[in-house]
């Protein structure tokens, strides 16, 4: 291990700022992740005329945010770039350093636990000084040139892997969603059509407690907003509940297990759910339709099903009104035409897309429980490579 001072040398060098002249300016991101463009602005929008000019391939250092990984190798898209005096550029030795093997071992713990270290804890800022003073393993530039194409190639699979994945969940969602598609279009599924009206017993919406001088609180009836509606889930993972008296004043929209909720307004029109019958005493708010189908001709999950899909889906955002908050109207809701094959039927298709649902979920499943997996195995990688096991 030999001190950096040894492979790289502090470069302080400052421009002016030119008012007439645009520049790009960069940031480190945190944790070790590189660094990226900021924005390019108009020199006359810079406030402190006195910049630093950035070199591809030099080592970056944010003074105040180096204990939390804020340091990378400039990459060669923001040759040019600048940085305020708040941070440090070091030029590399390439006669006995890579930049691209220094950019690896930045990120390993050993380098990360020295800044860490450095400097008391009451004052979270380093100096170029304590820069220079780290220590890196430093072979000769023909192994470093064989350890970075090493890294590199398992990198590459890692990342291979993790598209992988991603690909398979994206194209399961994209069968999901075309096989609703085929059912749901006009010519896919052979079954008599109708107004969303002519099936249902009820469609109405809630009201805000606080227009009647309610006020939320932690127990009582579960009040769902739009937010609580997501796509075939209710989701009360953040719950809030009203009063039991502006409950029963608000009889019209209580809930009952089996309605289907389908919300009006906002970024999030036409997400639709059922309500289970374990919910227990609940309302809505003025955000949220509540469709009681009957039961007689029409199937709660179906109306879902058909709600969420695409062809559906279009009929509901070409029918909304863009103002300042999007949105759809009961009316809307009660013209809505759907097919309504028998009962039999319904539940056929229920579940068929059920059974494709599940599948879809336990892959987005797979893949968030193997990504962290995946992101431990470049460092594993690294701490390998820097032991001088790989």
């Amino acid at each position: 291990m030999v001190p950096l001072a040894r492979v790289i040398g502090h470069r302080k060098e400052f421009i002016t700022v030119d008012d007439l002249e645009t520049y790009k300016r960069c940031r480190v991101q945190l944790h070790a992740q590189g660094i990226v463009l900021r924005d390019i602005v108009s020199g006359s929008e810079i406030k402190t005329k006195k910049q630093q000019v950035c070199r591809a391939g030099e080592f970056l250092v944010a003074e105040i945010d180096a204990k939390v990984g804020g340091f990378g190798i400039v990459p060669d898209d923001l040759d040019g770039a600048i940085v305020s005096n708040h941070y440090f550029l070091f030029q590399i030795d390439h006669t006995v350093l890579d930049c691209r093997f220094l950019d690896f071992f930045i990120r390993t713990p050993t380098f990360r636990d020295q800044v860490a270290a450095q400097g008391s804890t009451n004052y979270a800022a380093i100096r170029p000084n304590d820069v220079l003073g780290y220590k890196i393993s430093l072979p000769p530039l023909e192994e470093q040139w064989r350890l970075v194409a090493r890294i590199e190639e398992l990198a590459a699979k890692i990342e291979q892997a993790r598209d992988l994945r991603r690909e398979a969940v994206e194209e399961a969602g994209a069968l999901l969603s075309a096989a609703s598609r085929n059912l749901f279009v006009s010519d896919g599924l052979k079954a008599p059509r109708g107004r969303l009206e002519h099936f249902a017993t009820r469609i109405t919406k809630g009201e805000s407690p606080e227009w009647q001088g309610f006020t939320y609180q932690e127990l009582g009836p579960v009040f769902v907003r739009s937010e609580n509606v997501g796509w075939g889930t209710l989701d009360l993972s953040r719950r809030t509940c009203i009063p039991e008296e502006f409950h029963h004043k608000l009889k019209r929209s209580q809930l009952q297990p089996g309605d289907v909720l389908i919300n009006l307004v906002g970024a999030s029109i036409g997400r639709s759910c059922v309500v289970p019958a374990d919910l227990g005493e609940a309302n809505v708010n003025q955000a949220v339709a509540v469709i009681s189908p009957d039961s007689r001709q029409l199937d709660s999950n179906f109306l879902m099903h058909f709600l969420i899909s695409a062809p559906a889906q279009t009929t509901i955002h070409s029918g909304k009104v863009e103002t300042a908050r999007p949105n759809i109207s009961l009316g809307d809701l009660r013209n809505l035409i759907l097919p309504v094959p028998p009962l039999f039927e319904q539940q056929r298709i229920v579940a068929y897309l059920d059974n494709l649902w599940a599948k879809v979920d336990a892959l987005k499943r797979l893949q968030a429980a193997t990504n962290p997996e995946l992101g431990a195995l470049l460092p594993s990688v690294l701490d390998k490579a820097f032991k001088g096991e790989l």
